[in-house]
Formats: C-alpha cells, sequence, structure tokens
C-alpha cells in the first residue's frame, strides 16, 4: 500500500514527526502538513542524498478555521506554531479562507470556498506535492492525497491542471530545479 510507503519515510524522519506533534497540539482545526515539505523528504530520501531539515524553505502547514474566515488566521496560526517550536519556517494557511485572496494573489477568476482539507489539497500546483500528512491524537500518521501518492512516491513532476496554468507551471519547474535537485525525478510536461 503506498500510503505506508509514504508513513514509513515520515516515521524515519525524527524533525518531521516532532513537526507533526506541534501542528497537532496547536489546537488549529483539521490541521496538516503538506506540499514541499513531503516532496522533500521522499524525494531526498529516494533520489538525493536524505533529507535535510535545514534546506526546508516553508512548512506548509494547512488548517480549515470556516467560523473565522479572515487573512489574519493565517498570522495567528503562524505565530503560535513558532511559539511551540521556532526552529522550522512554518507558514500556515487557513483553506477556508483561500478563495478571499487567491485571485489577486495569482490571478484568473473567482475560485469556490474550499469546504474540505482534501479539497484544498487536490488544487495544489504538481500532483507530488498535492499531499498533507497529519498525527492523530493515538500518534499514527494521516495521509491526504486525493490523486494519489504515485507521482510522490514514483519521482514524477507533473503539473495539477486544477488551478494551475502551463505558465506558472514552467515558472516553477524553473524555481524548483527537480531534476537537478533530485536526479531520477521525471519532469513530465
Amino acid at each position: 500500500m503506498r500510503e505506508d510507503e509514504l508513513r514509513d519515510l515520515v516515521e524515519r524522519s525524527p524533525w518531521l514527526v516532532r513537526a507533526l506533534g506541534v501542528v497537532r497540539d496547536s489546537g488549529l482545526p483539521d490541521a496538516w502538513i503538506g506540499a514541499g515539505v513531503i516532496r522533500d523528504l521522499v524525494w531526498s530520501e529516494r533520489y538525493g542524498d536524505g533529507f535535510d531539515p535545514s534546506s526546508v524553505r516553508d512548512v506548509d502547514v494547512v488548517f480549515l478555521d470556516a467560523a473565522g474566515v479572515s487573512r489574519d488566521n493565517d498570522d495567528r496560526a503562524t505565530r503560535r506554531l513558532v511559539a511551540a517550536w521556532p526552529e522550522p519556517p512554518w507558514e500556515a494557511k487557513d483553506q477556508a479562507a483561500v478563495h478571499t485572496w487567491y485571485p489577486d494573489k495569482f490571478g484568473g477568476g473567482p475560485v469556490a470556498p474550499l469546504r474540505t482539507i482534501a479539497d484544498a489539497v487536490a488544487t495544489w500546483p504538481e500532483y507530488a506535492t498535492a499531499v498533507a500528512v497529519g498525527l492523530d491524537a493515538d500518534g499514527q500518521i494521516a495521509v491526504c492525497a486525493p490523486h494519489g501518492l504515485d507521482d510522490l512516491l514514483d519521482g514524477v513532476w507533473r503539473r495539477n491542471p486544477s488551478r494551475v496554468g502551463p505558465e506558472i507551471s514552467r515558472q516553477r519547474l524553473a524555481r524548483h530545479r527537480p531534476a537537478e535537485r533530485w536526479p531520477g525525478v521525471r519532469v513530465v510536461t
């Protein structure tokens, strides 16, 4: 089972397990860690020299607080995580508020409000980054991967057309340089 492969990689990273515990204990509603840090962990272990937490650009924490839809929730949530553990470069985003700012930041027309974390994760830029993990009260790792785990676990960089057009995808590819950072990763355009 592919979820077990991902869980095994996460469990072998004490740094990420600690980050998951901080997120779980933060009190943020329906909070998960996802996107680039998960990709970096998997691809660094499978196609690189091993995962180095000091190279993490940001730890994307997503949560869903439909009761108080405000961009201010992002800053408050990030400060809460930093207060619990200052080391990671936390970046918290309330997925219930994405529709209020996304078009202004990224262009395009209005986006529908997101109702669940899975709805949010399903829109992330590449299938390999459209993955989030969380830690439940019993210490078990939960996986949210609406498009599956094949691209992540098999080292495939492929655009998720849900919200990312070809031009933005090319910009992301140039910025992240996946095949250069992780020899063996395939880029599918």
